[in-house]
């Protein structure tokens, strides 16, 4: 089935490998709006994780130029730069995929069908695992965002 599958990005993407985009370039790049979406999407994980970011160019040019973030060298998803705006890609084990059939219904439409059609990866009994690439395009869509990455890696507890 993975030979079947060739991620094609819906929107234009930084590709040229040759030329790491600064922070600046990003803002103008994504757009304001994007750009603080992402920024708030950081802010609402550092209050669950200990979040470290790196611009990397992982996958090859079909994704581009992203943001990787992990917890504690747990890798958590990627974020990859669109032309106004970005996407972030998750790929979640079987045993994640347990923890999602049981909120499906309460996530956005659109990521429920996302789900439901994502790149098969990872068993674990009766669940399959998968990648997912969901462009966040309003900010009522970070909540199910911090749902999906939460079943990667628990958050820490707070206070």
């Amino acid at each position: 089935m993975a030979d079947e599958y060739k991620f094609v990005s819906e929107k234009k993407r930084l590709s040229d490998k040759a030329h790491e985009p600064t922070e600046a370039f990003l803002q103008s790049y994504m757009g304001n709006d994007a750009w603080q979406r992402l920024m708030h999407l950081e802010d609402l994980l550092r209050e669950r994780y200990v979040l470290n970011r790196e611009v990397k160019f992982p996958f090859g040019n079909n994704y581009g130029w992203g943001f990787r973030y992990t917890h504690n060298k747990t890798l958590r998803f990627h974020v990859f730069f669109e032309e106004d705006g970005f996407c972030c890609t998750i790929s979640i084990g079987g045993k994640g995929a347990m923890e999602i059939d049981p909120i499906l219904h309460e996530l956005k439409p659109k990521l429920q069908t996302m789900w439901k059609n994502r790149y098969p990866c990872g068993y674990h009994g009766d669940y399959y695992g998968g990648w997912i690439h969901y462009s966040v395009a309003h900010d009522d869509e970070l909540p199910d965002m911090i749902r999906l990455i939460s079943v990667k890696v628990k958050p820490k507890k707070q206070k």
